[in-house]
């Protein structure tokens, strides 16, 4: 298979050094220069800047979209029109309504779309569903999120600062990590709680952002994502009626990535612990590129996939209209 990636970015460089069982054939960028930078660490890989012209062409298989959020939409609607699968970086688009046209056409064509929620695939966190999954934690109680960088001198003039562009601050980015997580542990959120605050930059949309979401059973997620953070900090804590998870780090600046399992006992007082450390390079997102060809080769939907990317969207769509209100 011969995959083309559209944003050379920080994000489209990871996507590409994880690639494994296909070939780069394409790096897309709008600047020339950052395209072609990408395209000479590949080899045969080819520079290109237009990207309508990328997912129509016949000899490539699937794309993957690291773009500005404004348009991952229209890039992952057009490519899945043109029978190619899709991967699209998280968040999948500035709204849940601009996914519509991107289900729509992948629902014509048979393509395979996948949403890049690369977290699920840390090892951490891979351990700690296997945990969950086997019971041993009893039913889930609720679940506590920490998520946050201190940005960097110009942060506030980025992209990512221009609503229209980004389609919002902290919660559309580190924030829908937090979410997609909450979501895979305790299912959908029938109540939506935030608050939104802009505490330190100078810009249009939120650095802060505070979650309390409860699902129709009562399990509750209480997420913060922030761009305030002035040691980077990822701190993700599930609690069952039997015991507790709590993974932190996810390498790099956040720190060594790790898990803690916590066993009550039938006793109470000090839980049974144990601890696993990867010290080792991040594999997520190699480990999730494979879940996309296996996807695509058994003809599965994604998962995660489109209705994930909607469903976090529409809780962050609710936050900004109770904000604004």
């Amino acid at each position: 298979m011969r995959a083309a990636i559209i944003g050379c970015g920080m994000i489209g460089a990871k996507r590409a050094h994880a690639l494994s069982g296909c070939s780069l054939a394409i790096c897309c960028d709008v600047v020339a220069e950052r395209a072609a930078a990408l395209a000479s660490k590949v080899s045969g890989a080819e520079a290109a800047t237009d990207w309508r012209t990328v997912v129509n062409r016949t000899d490539i298989d699937l794309v993957l979209v690291a773009t500005t959020h404004d348009l991952l939409a229209p890039i992952a609607e057009a490519a899945a029109a043109s029978g190619k699968h899709v991967l699209i970086e998280k968040p999948g688009a500035r709204t849940a309504a601009e996914l519509d046209l991107v289900i729509d056409a992948a629902r014509r064509t048979g393509a395979v779309v996948r949403i890049g929620f690369n977290h699920r695939y840390h090892r951490a966190f891979q351990k700690a569903r296997e945990i969950f999954s086997s019971g041993v934690m009893g039913d889930l109680m609720f679940v506590r999120g920490r998520y946050g960088h201190g940005g960097r001198p110009g942060y506030d003039k980025e992209w990512r600062a221009q609503p229209e562009r980004s389609g919002g601050g902290e919660l559309v980015d580190q924030g829908m990590h937090l979410i997609d997580l909450a979501r895979w542990f305790l299912g959908d959120f029938t109540r939506i709680q935030g608050h939104i605050a802009t505490y330190f930059w100078d810009m249009p949309v939120e650095d802060n952002g505070f979650l309390l979401l409860t699902t129709r059973s009562g399990q509750t997620a209480f997420l913060h994502a922030t761009w305030t953070e002035w040691k980077n900090l990822f701190s993700f804590e599930i609690y069952g009626r039997k015991g507790k998870l709590e993974i932190t780090g996810l390498g790099g600046s956040y720190g060594v990535e790790r898990l803690a399992y916590y066993a009550m006992s039938a006793e109470m007082g000090p839980p049974q612990t144990t601890i696993w450390e990867y010290p080792m390079a991040d594999n997520s997102w190699e480990t999730e590129f494979s879940a996309f060809l296996e996807d695509i080769r058994l003809g599965r939907r994604s998962d995660p996939g489109l209705a994930d990317a909607q469903a976090g969207l529409r809780i962050i769509e609710q936050v900004y209209k109770d904000a604004n209100r």
